[in-house]
């Protein structure tokens, strides 16, 4: 029996929509009975397999970054992004070496990575140690926020882009054509897809929602954010599922708080999809990953653009206006505004949700398929091939 290809996926725990991606074409893949060894590969124990960071600062890498969004203090992230990129730049050299000596104790024959940033060291190492092996970078950013954070023109990686504009955005960079592959969105996790069979109406009563007046879905990434306290005192008449993801003390605050419509507060849930189907609307901030789930859903968005808006996800509210899925104000001040304009608009914004067929999830596996050197396309005896 030939062995299996491995098709490593590289992820990080910054914001979750890395490492939710990741989980979500493993989920797929297997799925689909793919005749591939899938391995999630976590970046950081990579390159801090002694949790030298932790031990030092008592926290996990990614943890100030996660913090940061919890807090809502973003303001200032372009500059320390800049400070980030030079800091790996600084790094190069020994990121190499301990990522090339990673892939000779994985050996793929396929590389992927979801995470921005790391693909200059990711790229070069694996090109150094496995020189065959094909390296492919799939955005979970609807933008590039170019240089060196998802693209690396000069490298011979190829880039997955789930928005025309970042397309647009390679190609302009000098990124070779051939290696420039173009999916219809975001990954989204399987059960973003899978039908709903109940009854709506019965649903959202039994969750303690009104069962036809127009409910909002607030959401601000998986670690919450205090700015949804602000949101929820701005709308005690407008029933709400606020979703706080692992901040508890957020919950506890939100549920504290008094209100005059029906509110479901929830912590962690790993079914945001079943949430998002018991609402009409979406409010959060321009999060790649939120945005793309709600609107698969079926839900406009209302989110905001800023100063305090991360570098990165400036252009997904020029995407909400384009594509006419929601509306943006320049602040959470005005959330009250913004819903009643949502709802005066709800029928043009739920058509304008309804034209975006977003099957990203199918189109990535296929194309590492395609990407697989031809030596590594064998199905295992017993396996069928998958479609």
């Amino acid at each position: 029996m030939s062995r299996a290809p491995t098709v490593e996926l590289i992820y990080f725990n910054a914001g979750g929509g890395h490492r939710a991606a990741a989980q979500a074409l493993e989920q797929v893949m297997t799925a689909q009975r793919r005749p591939w060894r899938v391995q999630l590969t976590n970046l950081t124990d990579v390159i801090d397999p002694q949790g030298l960071f932790q031990r030092l600062t008592g926290l996990q890498p990614e943890d100030l970054y996660n913090k940061r969004l919890a807090s809502g203090f973003t303001l200032g992230l372009a500059q320390e992004l800049k400070l980030l990129q030079g800091a790996i730049r600084m790094a190069h050299g020994s990121l190499v070496q301990r990522l090339r000596a990673h892939w000779q104790r994985s050996a793929p024959d396929l590389a992927v990575s979801l995470i921005p940033n790391f693909n200059r060291a990711l790229c070069q190492s694996l090109n150094q140690a496995l020189p065959a092996v094909p390296f492919v970078t799939v955005m979970t950013d609807m933008a590039d926020h170019p240089p060196h954070f998802w693209a690396e023109p000069d490298l011979p990686q190829h880039l997955v882009c789930g928005t025309a504009y970042a397309v647009q955005q390679a190609l302009a960079a000098g990124c070779a054509p051939d290696r420039v592959h173009r999916v219809s969105g975001m990954v989204l996790r399987p059960a973003f897809y899978a039908p709903f069979a109940g009854c709506r109406r019965q649903a959202r009563l039994a969750a303690g929602l009104p069962a036809d007046a127009p409910t909002g879905l607030v959401l601000f990434g998986g670690h919450g954010s205090h700015a949804m306290l602000r949101v929820a005192e701005r709308l005690p008449d407008v029933p709400l599922i606020l979703m706080c993801g692992r901040n508890a003390a957020l919950a506890q605050a939100l549920r504290a708080q008094t209100a005059r419509a029906p509110r479901r507060v929830l912590e962690f849930t790993p079914d945001v999809a079943a949430q998002m189907r018991l609402a009409d609307f979406f409010i959060g901030k321009p999060g790649p990953g939120s945005i793309s789930e709600a609107v698969h859903m079926g839900l406009p968005v209302i989110t905001t653009r800023n100063a305090w808006t991360m570098p990165q996800e400036r252009w997904n509210t020029d995407w909400v206006r384009e594509q006419g899925v929601g509306v943006v104000h320049r602040s959470l001040r005005s959330v009250r505004a913004a819903v009643a304009e949502t709802l005066a608009r709800l029928p043009e914004l739920q058509a304008g949700v309804k034209r975006i067929d977003n099957q990203a999830l199918l189109e990535v596996p296929a194309l590492l398929a395609r990407l697989l050197p031809a030596t590594a396309r064998q199905t295992r005896a017993g396996l069928p091939s998958p479609a």
